[in-house]
Parts: structure tokens; sequence; C-alpha cells
């Protein structure tokens, strides 16, 4: 049967409301109607509210903690099969879990592969996301996985800033690459951040790599969570010499004392993408709308054209 036989149909899970009607008013279509009831235990169950035979069904949710968002958006998958949808497309903005992408200590889970595992079995055909901490995690689907960046949004955004003596720095040596991307896309110098850890989520010592001297400085990353070492690592470059520095990072989880972190710190200004419902607390937090990008990748994988324009590296 001809494409065009399938109706477009984007759904949202309740942890991605906000994204997801941005996502449909980029598009100009209404935001499919569906419902999740709470039983007085606090075991949901999602519905579709109206027919989805026959359509191409994308569903908007992030998963960070708590389960509950993942646990959603597995049994709206299985509730769209068992509905006769033609395709059902998870569209995951935050994939949660990523940061458990390989064995680092004896005995723990690869929780990453676990819950691409997990969407496989639930019955998805397809997942466009956003960042993911590692790159190999798309290997660990057997569905095809449009990886999108948020570089597509911050590069431009960068460039329009009109900063005049701008260097990419990475927070940690895992985010070389992707600094490395935006010092060649931006045509500047990086430097990186050295760390080491006590423990989870607590850093050791620290020390820069490169002349951050008299320099505007840009750090990117993936993920700004505790807010430890994207605060660190400015306050570090900003004692080295630096005339100003800034973050930009895709998803701000921002956990426990992240925010005040960030108002304390050297950085200037903070900016996300809306992957995960905008925090306030600090008017060094900034969000810039990753709807668009989203609603035109969504319109290519409906229609089968390459959205490989979308992609910033």
């Amino acid at each position: 049967m001809d494409i065009k036989d399938h109706s477009l149909k984007i759904f949202t899970g309740r942890g991605t409301r906000h994204l997801t009607e941005k996502i449909c008013d980029s598009l100009n279509i209404n935001l499919g109607l569906s419902s999740c009831p709470v039983f007085a235990d606090g075991e949901f169950e999602p519905c579709y509210e109206e027919t989805i035979r026959g359509s191409h069904v994308f569903i908007v949710q992030s998963t960070p903690p708590p389960g509950d968002n993942l646990l959603e958006l597995l049994l709206m998958i299985d509730a769209a099969k068992r509905a006769s949808a033609y395709r059902v497309i998870a569209v995951i903005p935050y994939f949660g879990y990523a940061r458990q992408d390989r064995k680092d200590k004896p005995r723990v889970s690869i929780g990453a592969k676990l819950f691409a595992d997990v969407l496989s079995v639930a019955g998805v055909d397809r997942v466009i996301t956003l960042d993911l901490h590692a790159d190999q995690i798309q290997a660990f689907f057997n569905v095809p996985v449009d990886h999108l960046f948020a570089s597509a949004l911050f590069v431009p955004f960068i460039e329009k800033m009109g900063l005049k003596n701008v260097t990419i720095a990475s927070p940690d040596i895992g985010g070389t690459k992707r600094a490395n991307t935006y010092a060649r896309m931006l045509e500047t110098e990086m430097v990186i951040c050295h760390k080491t850890r006590a423990k989870a989520n607590v850093i050791g010592n620290m020390t820069v790599i490169g002349d951050v001297v008299n320099k505007d400085v840009i750090l990117v990353d993936d993920i700004i969570d505790t807010a430890g070492t994207i605060t660190k690592s400015a306050n570090l470059i900003m004692d080295k010499g630096a005339k100003s520095i800034r973050a930009f990072a895709a998803h701000g989880v921002l956990s426990g004392q992240a925010i005040e972190r960030i108002e304390k710190s050297a950085l200037t200004e903070v900016y996300f993408t809306d992957s995960m419902p905008p925090k306030t607390g600090s008017d060094k937090i900034k969000y810039i709308s990753i709807a668009e990008t989203f609603g035109e990748a969504i319109l290519r994988v409906y229609k089968n054209q390459s959205i490989s324009s979308l992609y910033y590296r």
C-alpha cells in the first residue's frame, strides 16, 4: 500500500507534553488524543482516544528516571501495535540510562542495551533520538535509529552571538569528539578539562589542557546532571584567565544542587534544548527549542525522505 494511504499521528507521554505540543505546532497538525488513567496503587494504563489503525504513530517521550517514563512509553508502543498501527516510531528526545553503555566495573548491568532490547520487544519499528551519551548505543538496537544532534541548533546560535575570540572546551576527556566537532564547525581552537572521579557524581582533581587566556570559552556537553563537572571546569577555566565562559548541553537533567551550583559558578549562561521540561531557579539557564528539528525529522521519516541534512556532524 502506498505510504500516502497511511495517516501521520503524533502522541505524547506525560513527561514530554511541553515539547510534543511545540512539535505539532511546527507541523501544523493536532496532537493525538490519548489518556493515562492512574489507579489507586499508582499503576497506570495509557490509552489512545482515537483510531490509529493503519497509521504512522509517533510517540514522543523522554525516559529519565523515574522508571514510569520508560514504562509509559513501552505501554504506549504495545497499545499502538495492538490497535493495528501501521508503524510505531518512538521519539525519545532524552534517552535515559544512556550512561550505562558498558561494564565499567564488575557485576553491573549495561542498562542502555537492556532498554534498547525492551523497546524492540515492545514492538517499536524505529527510534528518533537526540545526542546519545555514546554513539555506539545506536548499535544496541535492531531497528533503525535516527540520531539527531543539538549542534544543529547550537552552532548557528553561537555564530550569531558575535563573540570575538571563541575557544571550544570539553569538560572531560570523554567529550573531546563532541568538542572537536564544534571547534571544526566554528573554525576555532579547542581545550580539554581532564578530571578524575573520586566516585560517581563526585569530582576528584581537574586540570586544563590548552590556552584559555582572554578567550570567550564555550563548554559543550551532552548532559548536565549535578553540574559538578561543568561548574568546576568553568571556575577553573576562568581562573586560568578566560574572558568569559558559557556552556551548551543538549539535556538539562539538573539534579540535586545543580541549579544552585550553576548560579554560583563563573558561567555567564548555560543553554539547553527542551528535551526535558525546562527548570527555573537561575537567570543563567536558558532553553533553545528542538521542536522544529524533531518535527522535520518526523515528517521526513513519514515521507521516507533522507534526514541526513539534519545532522550537523
